[in-house]
């Protein structure tokens, strides 16, 4: 009879370990599709504070496979599931973890200030439920420009496209009109807030012929990358963008914050608060992993030579 009773109490005491494992919230605005190679970074952050997915944390992930207008339901849905920490990534999952609940720790990875953004209270001390990492994405714009004008050295006019709607792009129109005017380079802005927009602004390139192009960064473009990329192969003219991604499917060059590396700092707090520390006592982390890449087949195909001073400092240089 003991044999018996004690048969029944094993599953029942393994179901009620199984049921306390945390489980943390996993929110984007992008695809599973497109994430899959940065998880590993996320889940090392765990690990390094001493939790592996599957054994003693479970992880829910949320898509919204560049649906913006999804992720209030998205973060909605992790809060009624209670999980133990929201982590984001973008500054619109970010916003809405934080509208969802001002309870639930929230770590994020965002390009805009966090204090603009009004997710934080300051930086050192980020009060309330959410801290995280913030690269800063209006700063890597002007080395970028920086760098397209090194690969296009006869460059005089540059287009820059941004989406107005992004809350990142006064600062970066500010910081490139600066750096433009020190180099005596003229910019020509152009803006879009949908697919057909970018159409738009492409058919524009097409009249006007400047001699390079420089695209912002924001979820609008880096949900279109395949779009943009093709766009400007076809125009044929020199584009220079913030994410790797578009460089490793044909776009010319890349300067900006390797997402991997933010989101294993993402996977990292999100491990200390499981631990029992506060988000307001966690500082926000500024991410200073910058990387450049250049795609040298496309090079070739526009007729440029990569400087020998780029590939140098380039991080890879794609084949």
């Amino acid at each position: 009879m003991a044999l018996i009773a004690g048969a029944v109490i094993l599953p029942r005491a393994a179901r009620a370990q199984q049921a306390a494992m945390p489980v943390i919230g996993f929110l984007s605005a992008t695809s599973s599709v497109r994430y899959a190679h940065r998880l590993g970074a996320f889940r090392r952050g765990l690990q390094e504070a001493g939790y592996a997915e599957g054994e003693n944390v479970t992880v829910e992930y949320r898509w919204a496979d560049a649906q913006a207008d999804r992720l209030p339901a998205l973060a909605a849905d992790l809060v009624r599931r209670r999980v133990a920490v929201i982590a984001t990534s973008g500054n619109a999952p970010a916003l809405a973890a934080k509208a969802a609940s001002a309870t639930i720790p929230v770590v994020f990875s965002v390009s805009e200030d966090p204090v603009r953004l009004g997710l934080v209270a300051s930086l050192a001390r980020p009060g309330g439920n959410v801290t995280g990492v913030n690269f800063l994405a209006a700063e890597a714009t002007t080395k970028r420009l920086e760098l397209l004008r090194a690969l296009v050295p006869g460059a005089q006019q540059i287009a820059v496209l941004v989406n107005p709607a992004a809350p990142v792009t006064e600062t970066t129109l500010r910081e490139l009109e600066g750096a433009a005017a020190a180099t005596g380079v003229r910019l020509r802005t152009l803006k879009a807030r949908s697919g057909s927009e970018i159409n738009a602004a492409f058919a524009t390139l097409s009249h006007e012929r400047p001699d390079a192009l420089l695209v912002s960064g924001g979820f609008l473009f880096s949900s279109r990358q395949v779009q943009l990329v093709h766009l400007a192969t076809r125009h044929a003219i020199p584009a220079a963008y913030g994410d790797r991604e578009y460089v490793e499917i044909g776009g010319l060059m890349s300067y900006g914050t390797n997402i991997t590396e933010s989101l294993h700092q993402v996977g990292l707090y999100a491990g200390r608060i499981l631990k029992g520390t506060k988000p307001a006592d966690l500082p926000v982390m500024q991410s200073t992993k910058l990387e450049l890449v250049v795609n040298a087949e496309t090079a070739r195909m526009l007729g440029l030579v990569v400087p020998p001073t780029v590939l140098a400092t380039a991080d890879e240089v794609i084949e």
